[in-house]
């Protein structure tokens, strides 16, 4: 295993003849037969790391975790959130209503819970985890809606109407009763 970039060399000669500058960038790599190769993880088939990249040029990453193409946000690259990816293809991101309204909470506010959409309820959460060092916010609850804004809204709405202590999206209210409102909030 090469010290410097951890891939595998089949045997030590092959080390004393390749140019090091030319070592891919690339995890699970070994190099064969003068060849650099990428071995496949879920089928452990052998690549040419030229195919690999070709292959990965058009693929979207979000958090580790791969994105089809059929995804309305599909912006090949590799991103840390949704939001990321929101950014990077901005005119895609506003004209996709579908999503989530979700019921955030945080044990540093007792009894607070915040109410917002997104087009996904975890991806939102796990942006909120930058803002405490304790990484302790967690998604309670979360619905689908073909239009999230509109629920969102009405979700709002409905609390309002029940006199539930408000700050912007946050409410002081019992987990139970808004979690409640959003399970029978219908568009």
């Amino acid at each position: 295993m090469s010290e410097t970039t951890g891939q595998k060399l089949t045997n030590n000669s092959e080390v004393d003849t390749m140019n090091t500058s030319t070592i891919p960038n690339v995890k699970n790599s070994i190099f064969e037969s003068g060849k650099w190769w990428y071995v496949g993880a879920s089928d452990g088939a052998r690549r040419s790391i030229e195919a690999h990249k070709r292959k990965n040029s058009n693929r979207m990453f979000v958090g580790g975790k791969y994105v089809p193409a059929s995804h309305p946000l599909h912006t090949p690259g590799r991103f840390k959130t949704f939001e990321s990816v929101a950014f990077a293809s901005l005119d895609k991101y506003s004209t996709v209503a579908y999503g989530y309204v979700y019921i955030i909470s945080n044990p540093a506010w007792e009894g607070w819970f915040k109410v917002g959409r997104a087009i996904d309820a975890y991806d939102r959460c796990s942006g909120y985890q930058t803002s405490s060092p304790m990484r302790d916010y967690a998604v309670e609850y979360c619905k689908y809606f073909d239009n999230r804004k509109n629920a969102e809204e009405k979700v709002h709405e409905q609390l309002a109407n029940n006199k539930i202590e408000k700050r912007g999206e946050w409410f002081k209210a019992s987990l139970k009763d808004i979690k409640s409102i959003v399970q029978n909030t219908e568009l």
